[in-house]
């Protein structure tokens, strides 16, 4: 899942590779937005998302009425519609900033008000990254500039894209390189999970 390799690239790039926290333990959570749309622009080895929240509750944290919780917060926001148009970097990262960004945003704010303990990126960040779709996070410092405008050419054509999103994925680790699952999906706007899962 690129979020783990998203944040510690990124927090190579800041001097806070060895910061507490890395890395994922077996039962970590993430909400994603899955973005199907951008998957053929993707060169970083997982699907195109959005990470709504990294990390969330680690599974074992989980009580009774998180499921139900989750259910109610999402079904209190409207699905919403993000386009892709700009490409924009962080040392090693290629990434598409979505806009608007707000909605995004909101989801984030809501979930930790709820769960204070549910840190964005463990705290590494000050303030957490704001919303990105990553395009690509396999070049180092002497190649990313040279390799991404490269890439940005290639990709510009497929630019703008748009996604409407209806649904945030509850996606679930069992440790590092172990790779995620998803756990469950929540639809924004209703009442209903599209797929209960045991929580």
């Amino acid at each position: 899942m690129s979020t783990e390799t998203e944040a510690r690239e990124r927090a190579g790039a800041a001097g806070a590779a060895e910061s507490p926290g890395w890395p994922d333990l077996p039962g970590d959570t993430a909400l994603t937005i899955r973005v199907p749309e951008a998957n053929p622009l993707v060169r970083a080895g997982f699907p195109a998302h959005v990470t709504v929240l990294y990390p969330f509750l680690n599974t074992s944290r989980f009580t009774a009425s998180t499921h139900t919780d989750l259910t109610d917060l999402f079904a209190a926001r409207s699905p919403f519609t993000l386009t892709f148009s700009e490409f924009r970097r962080y040392p090693g990262v290629l990434y598409l900033s979505p806009a608007p960004d707000a909605p995004v945003r909101a989801l984030t704010e809501s979930l930790t008000a709820r769960w204070h303990e549910a840190v964005p990126y463990r705290g590494i960040f000050t303030p957490p990254l704001a919303p990105h779709l990553t395009l690509a996070n396999h070049e180092g410092p002497a190649t990313y500039e040279a390799a991404y405008d490269a890439l940005e050419s290639a990709l510009a054509p497929a630019l703008p894209l748009t996604s409407h999103v209806s649904a945030v994925h509850l996606i679930v680790t069992d440790g590092p390189g172990r790779g995620w699952r998803d756990l469950t999906t929540y639809r924004l706007g209703t009442g209903e999970p599209t797929e209960p899962g045991v929580l």
